[in-house]
């Protein structure tokens, strides 16, 4: 699905990612974990074709093809879409209409409200007075209307409350096809996280640490969660010098 090899992207003449290596393939799902100010956001923001970042080394590949300098828009027709951490409000765009643009005319808009009890929120301009946890679920809603093969979240879980985390949980495995066996998924993600309390309703197969700029870490996300817990970053540094 997505295959990243010896990735280095600068961000205004300074590099902010260097030595980046993964590959996520068909209905897995990765976790990234690491520090605020460590890269995490840089790396989504990348993949997903943002001018600011520029690729001085390595390839994206996405589905075969070659992404590396692509725009946006051809990221997004080719299947790749993005839950951001802190959206912007869009005052005068109703959220009925960002949700029919992100559908394409592939989706009921109305059915797919109604069946996340977000009916109430179509008619309100995009995030205009939306708490934490209903700007995710916006978030959400979108990409369950864009249905895209590639899932990227940035910290799905900041700034959501304890009552909300559990809907938010729900709605991401409903995105990544969680109830259905691995080999039967046709979507993948890649999910952010600094705290990895979206483990605790999201299973991942596979998590990495980013430090730095690098990936310095990979493995089972839960045992690399365990050592963040108990002693830190700092810890998983220590494990590579």
């Amino acid at each position: 699905m997505l295959t990243i090899a010896e990735l280095r992207v600068e961000r205004a003449g300074k590099t902010f990612l260097q030595h980046i290596d993964l590959e996520i393939k068909p209905g897995e799902t990765h976790i990234l974990f690491g520090p605020n100010g460590s890269g995490k956001t840089s790396l989504l923001m990348t993949i997903m074709g943002y001018q600011q970042y520029r690729v001085t080394h390595g390839k994206i590949v996405f589905k075969g093809v070659d992404i590396t300098h692509a725009p946006i828009d051809e990221r997004a027709k080719l299947g790749i879409g993005m839950s951001y951490q802190r959206p912007p409000t869009i005052n005068g765009l109703k959220t009925r209409q960002m949700i029919e643009i992100c559908a394409g005319g592939k989706v009921d808009v109305e059915g797919l409200a109604k069946s996340l009890n977000f009916e109430s929120f179509l008619e309100r301009d995009v995030n205009a007075g939306f708490s934490g946890g209903e700007i995710k679920r916006s978030e959400l809603a979108q990409l369950l209307a864009q249905q895209p093969d590639l899932v990227l979240l940035d910290e799905p879980e900041s700034g959501v409350d304890l009552v909300n985390i559990s809907l938010i949980g729900h709605l991401i495995n409903k995105l990544l096809q969680k109830k259905q066996p691995i080999r039967q998924r046709e979507r993948s993600g890649l999910i952010i996280t600094h705290t990895g309390h979206i483990l605790e309703y999201v299973d991942a197969r596979t998590g990495y640490v980013l430090l730095g700029g690098t990936i310095i870490c990979e493995g089972d996300p839960h045992e690399i969660l365990k050592t963040i817990v108990k002693k830190g970053y700092e810890e998983c540094r220590k494990c590579v010098m």
